[in-house]
């Protein structure tokens, strides 16, 4: 949703009604996670994805339905191994898409939202899926702030304080109601999707292998940083457009940076003057990922003066080094793609082994992911 928000608000600020058909959940091995959105515009332009294929002729002709209509409609896409060219998903999984018509009329929210969405401001969109409710009712919730409402008083307050609570976790998911917001009740399916800023990449050393990192750091939607001591080598023209570049101390920069839960931190720097008060600090604080270039030897070596600085077991513990995924890596470019792959491995509870080598679903449940990332 977040990459096919520009061009719906542009769509939007000029008047033109489209169809949007996002996935609220899945099950299974599903190839999209809920969240994921595409979009039927003026001329029948298309935006998007909600199952890399699987269902995009289907979901386009109810797209054009709803936008008939202006109903919205909840939709269930499932595996058939009965009829090969039934609407289906080829994965075996299943989804649940609600394909709701979009104009300022029935979503006045929605310019707004998006807004938010591209200045960095936290916001969660609570959408009816289905029962007495009407379906495709919105509800936007900031941490301060409301707009819209899901049909009465009572569910839009059980909403709301459940989608800030979605919020403060960047959690999105389904969560079910009575007509009246009743909590003991499931008969009005809601669909709290949460937008958060990106998560922080805080990558150390501008050397060649950050700037490789700092690449696929961006390419994968991370908000990117690179920081090293040395202007002659942090020079932005030596990084992608998109990436922050700042001359520091590595470890006076993260005391005065922001982190959390979400954040990764990859310290290149290799040079133990840099990485060892750095590391100093970054294993004392929020962060998803801390990753450590450089040879056993000189892992040994770091660790050691880690101990020495005071770092208890379990703060050694949070350190991933030698950074990355056993890839035989040589490049600079190899290297981020072993550091990318260790990431996602570890953001989604992966085992980093080949697929062939490995049984059960290639997409977990969503509620299997790692919490706290």
């Amino acid at each position: 949703m977040r990459e096919i928000l520009p061009v719906l608000k542009d769509w939007y600020a000029a008047g033109e009604p489209f169809g949007l058909a996002t996935v609220v959940a899945v099950s299974r091995s599903a190839p999209r996670d809920p969240g994921a959105a595409m979009a039927v515009g003026p001329d029948d332009e298309v935006v998007g994805s909600v199952s890399g294929g699987c269902v995009e002729g289907a979901v386009f002709e109810l797209a054009q339905e709803v936008l008939a209509s202006g109903e919205a409609r909840p939709v269930t896409f499932g595996y058939s191994d009965e009829d090969a060219f039934a609407v289906g998903l080829t994965c075996g999984g299943e989804i649940t898409v609600l394909v709701r018509p979009v104009t300022p009329a029935l979503d006045p929210s929605f310019g707004a939202v998006a807004a938010s969405v591209a200045a960095g401001e936290p916001v969660t969109v609570a959408t009816v899926v289905d029962g007495p409710a009407r379906r495709g009712a919105t509800l936007a919730v900031w941490p301060e702030r409301t707009s819209g409402t899901l049909g009465t008083g009572g569910l839009d307050a059980a909403v709301t304080a459940d989608a800030r609570g979605e919020l403060a976790l960047g959690a999105t998911g389904v969560r079910h109601y009575g007509p009246r917001g009743q909590r003991r009740e499931d008969a009005v399916p809601v669909f709290l999707h949460s937008f958060v800023p990106p998560p922080r990449m805080l990558v150390f050393g501008a050397i060649d292998y950050a700037a490789a990192v700092a690449r696929i750091g961006d390419f994968l939607g991370y908000r990117v940083t690179v920081c090293d001591a040395r202007p002659v080598f942090a020079t932005p023209r030596r990084f992608p457009a998109g990436v922050e570049v700042v001359v520091e101390w590595p470890h006076r920069y993260l005391r005065g940076a922001d982190t959390d839960g979400r954040t990764v931190i990859c310290v290149l720097t290799h040079d133990p003057k840099f990485d060892v008060p750095l590391l100093e600090v970054a294993l004392r604080r929020p962060a998803a990922y801390i990753g450590a270039m450089g040879s056993r030897r000189t892992h040994d070596e770091r660790r050691n003066r880690l101990v020495e600085a005071g770092l208890t077991d379990d703060e050694l513990s949070r350190l991933r080094s030698p950074v990355g995924l056993d890839l035989g890596a040589r490049t600079p470019e190899e290297v981020a793609v072993s550091v990318a792959a260790e990431i996602v491995a570890l953001r989604w509870g992966g085992s980093g082994a080949p697929l062939t080598a490995t049984t059960g679903a290639v997409h977990p449940s969503s509620r299997d992911t790692p919490q706290g990332y």
